[in-house]
């Protein structure tokens, strides 16, 4: 059963106030119990009402808890009516252990908010594909609110979209190519993205809007699952390719002057889709929220762009 926390006093009069947010861990476990504590009651602070269905005594191998567990934490918080958000605790490894016995149906006829990012990436795409649902690329506990230097950034894009209808991302990044597309926003982790190929559990989305992120890949790995999705028919058919934030890597002498910008350049070469770079959101300190499933237009003058999304559910929508 989940027990509402109530870690601090709540301090802030926004407009998240009262706003159900459960906490779930279908993945990995939070390593700084202290850490994990204190995030709790920053998001009681910023006003939500916490359900916490995570118990970090519970840590099994790796894993946040056993697999049965993990879904159960799932299901759970989909089935509580005073829960409007449901955030990942953390990425790391797990989701896809979890994924055919996952109700995807029940979580989309709940109507909450699903919100992670990495590993979560598995549970988006099978919410799309098995029920058309959209979720949100977004922060996760650890170690978007664990962390001591909380991003403004973060948490500004994380509660405008959750709170509107519709929202705009604005990216100030030369370079790419000018354009003017629509269609459905989609996309996350390059690895999970990749991993997912052949299953019931990635979307086959015609003319959307792909965005990607990795960490610890080197560029020619990037590289090599970039072209695993255009050999499988995945990168042609899109009207952009936007690419987050790749960090983590580390190059050798034995590189020979291939980096991110050679493979940059190689991929703007070969592939038919357009591909824009900067758009702030990976495993980095600040990142925006994306809708994924959402109506989004990308217009780029090659001096910047701006994302906008719509039609996606939002608290009080």
């Amino acid at each position: 059963m989940a027990h509402t926390i109530h870690e601090g006093p709540m301090t802030s009069t926004t407009s998240q106030q009262g706003t159900g947010i459960a906490i779930v861990a279908p993945g990995g476990y939070a390593p700084d119990q202290a850490a994990f504590h204190a995030a709790l009651a920053s998001l009681e602070a910023r006003g939500f009402s916490v359900h916490n269905y995570y118990d970090p005594a519970r840590k099994h191998q790796r894993f946040g808890d056993t697999d049965a567990a993990r879904l159960r934490q799932l299901h759970a918080a989909a089935r509580d009516p005073d829960v409007d958000i449901v955030l990942a605790l953390r990425g790391g490894y797990g989701m896809s252990r979890l994924l055919p016995a996952i109700d995807f149906d029940l979580l989309a006829a709940s109507g909450k908010l699903f919100v992670g990012h990495s590993d979560f990436t598995a549970l988006q795409m099978g919410l799309l594909a098995q029920a058309g649902a959209a979720s949100f690329a977004g922060p996760m506990i650890c170690d978007d609110f664990t962390r001591a230097d909380t991003s403004d950034f973060t948490m500004r894009h994380f509660m405008t979209c959750i709170s509107l209808p519709e929202h705009a991302v604005t990216v100030a990044q030369p370079g790419n190519p000018a354009l003017e597309e629509s269609g459905t926003l989609w996309g996350g982790n390059l690895t999970m993205l990749t991993h997912l190929l052949g299953t019931p559990y990635l979307p086959r989305i015609e003319g959307g809007i792909l965005f990607v992120e990795d960490v610890n890949e080197h560029p020619y790995r990037v590289e090599r699952m970039l072209l695993q999705l255009r050999h499988a028919g995945i990168l042609d058919s899109q009207k952009a390719l936007l690419l987050g934030d790749f960090s983590g890597y580390r190059l050798s002498e034995y590189d020979n002057g291939y980096d991110f910008a050679a493979m940059l350049e190689y991929l703007r070469a070969t592939l038919r889709v357009p591909v824009l770079t900067g758009l702030p959101f990976g495993h980095t300190r600040d990142k925006v929220t994306l809708a994924v499933g959402s109506r989004a237009s990308l217009v780029s003058d090659g001096r910047g762009y701006t994302l906008t999304m719509a039609g996606y559910p939002w608290v009080g929508g």
